[in-house]
């Protein structure tokens, strides 16, 4: 694999080193709001990875300043298509590593990209927000991936209030695995496993968020679209769009 496929208007850029397949989602503009062709356009760039044999491991990460603020307002995925996304990821048969580079922000959804990750390396100055409530939902789909691996106390907090949290506070919470300069050392440590090895070890790693996905996806994705179809979201996206504060904020 070499650099650049651009697909259905979801620009991954893909390069290879070394049996490492790196996708960058490669919409700086939207800053890679999750859009119907973007997600449509990774979980093809991901099936590519998954099936070559000579593919040990697979980085997602990003160009620009944002790894992902979340659903495309304009342009969204079908909820379904975005839970199958989460799932593939979850389910290839090889490690993937979320990198979210120095100064990098990750939103709403973004978050739930990176909760689907094995392992997830943030920069310096890397910044994150579950932001749902401030639009009126909340964050239904990417509880899938999130709540099977993030600290309970925190995720209530984050939840509830949308704050931006660091590298620090994601590292405790267990959203984060690891800073910048642990990359290489992780990388090199896949490229020393077998690939029966590896797959093998991260199917029992992911069985309790694969447990979360049988259980609770199609009651979330009911639930997701019931909140987006709502007044108050209409409202929270209109506020949003417009740059305004929505009528509910004291």
């Amino acid at each position: 694999m070499n650099s650049g496929p651009h697909v259905d208007g979801g620009p991954i850029a893909v390069t290879e080193e070394r049996g490492v397949v790196t996708l960058a989602l490669d919409s700086p503009a939207t800053r890679n709001a999750l859009s119907a062709g973007l997600v449509a356009g990774l979980s093809e760039a991901l099936a590519g990875a998954g099936k070559d044999p000579a593919v040990r491991a697979v980085v997602l990460t990003h160009t620009g300043s944002t790894f992902s603020a979340g659903a495309d307002l304009k342009a969204p995925p079908s909820p379904y298509a975005f839970v199958d996304l989460l799932r593939q990821v979850v389910e290839l048969p090889k490690p993937v590593v979320g990198h979210v580079r120095a100064g990098g922000r990750a939103r709403a959804g973004g978050l739930g990209l990176l909760g689907a990750c094995d392992v997830v390396v943030a920069g310096e100055g890397a910044d994150f927000a579950l932001t749902e409530v401030r639009i009126g939902v909340a964050p239904a789909v990417i509880s899938l991936t999130l709540l099977p691996r993030l600290e309970p106390r925190a995720a209530a907090r984050h939840y509830l209030t949308g704050e931006r949290f660091g590298v620090p506070e994601a590292r405790a919470m267990g959203l984060v695995t690891a800073g910048d300069d642990e990359l290489d050392a992780i990388l090199d440590g896949l490229r020393a496993g077998s690939p029966q090895g590896l797959r093998e070890a991260k199917r029992l790693v992911t069985a309790r968020v694969l447990e979360t996905f049988e259980r609770d996806a199609e009651e979330l994705v009911r639930r997701s679209a019931t909140l987006f179809a709502s007044a108050e979201a209409r409202e929270g996206m209109t506020a949003f769009l417009e740059r305004r504060d929505p009528e509910w904020r004291l």
